[in-house]
């Protein structure tokens, strides 16, 4: 298993990924459940002096989790839009984007 790295880290990765999934909403991010449910469970989970909190892992195991697939959610739509077909095609068509003519029908046909 790789290297969950810092929470602070974890936790402005997924501030991000919201901030894009939010952008098109028309509202402030910060205004969102996602938000502030996020920022509290942070909070909550945090290590004081006082005590260890195994939680901490777990938290910060389960938004790694959700940060990846926030981003890969985003990045699969990213790529969806890009490439996706835009509909059946004439075989000119086709054959003008690979960069071929199709032969001509005999007789005046083509």
């Amino acid at each position: 298993m790789a290297a969950l790295g810092s929470p602070l880290r974890t936790l402005r990765g997924l501030l991000r990924e919201l901030r894009h999934a939010s952008g098109r909403a028309g509202r402030p991010y910060r205004r969102t459940p996602a938000y502030q449910h996020v920022v509290a469970a942070f909070r909550a989970h945090r290590v004081t002096s006082e005590k260890l909190c195994r939680a901490q892992q777990e938290l910060h195991f389960q938004a790694a989790t959700y940060l990846c697939l926030l981003r890969s959610v985003r990045e699969h739509t990213a790529l969806h839009q890009e490439y996706h077909g835009k509909g059946e095609r004439s075989p000119e068509e086709v054959a003008g984007l690979v960069g071929f003519r199709l032969p001509q029908q005999p007789g005046g046909k083509g």
